[in-house]
């Protein structure tokens, strides 16, 4: 903070800072220098700085991780899926072309 590093400014010098800031004089730069209350920044606490707070901004990134790995379980599901499905029709398919050899035997009579 200013105050460790420099000294209170005079009467006169006090003004320097606007909106309720508090004035310090740096001995070593031979500078005047503002702390300014939480609503206001700037060297001399000019700007009115507005507090802004967000209904879920805390949550966002946890919002944006439980989406991804959402997405990353479904695709990884979809192919598993995709594959099972795959496996079980060649599995039948080769079952019923076996079953069919026996109908297509030509009697002799």
């Amino acid at each position: 903070m200013m105050a460790d590093h420099g000294e209170p400014c005079t009467a006169l010098q006090a003004s320097y800072c606007m909106n309720g800031g508090t004035c310090y004089q740096i001995p070593l730069m031979e500078a005047l220098s503002c702390v300014c209350s939480s609503s206001y920044i700037g060297s001399r606490c000019e700007q009115f700085q507005l507090q802004s707070t967000s209904v879920n901004g805390g949550h966002a990134g946890l919002i944006t991780a439980v989406v991804i790995v959402t997405l990353l379980v479904l695709t990884v599901v979809a192919f598993v899926l995709y594959y099972a499905c795959k496996t079980w029709k060649t599995k039948t398919d080769s079952s019923r072309s076996g079953r069919q050899q026996y109908w297509r035997v030509k009697s002799r009579v």
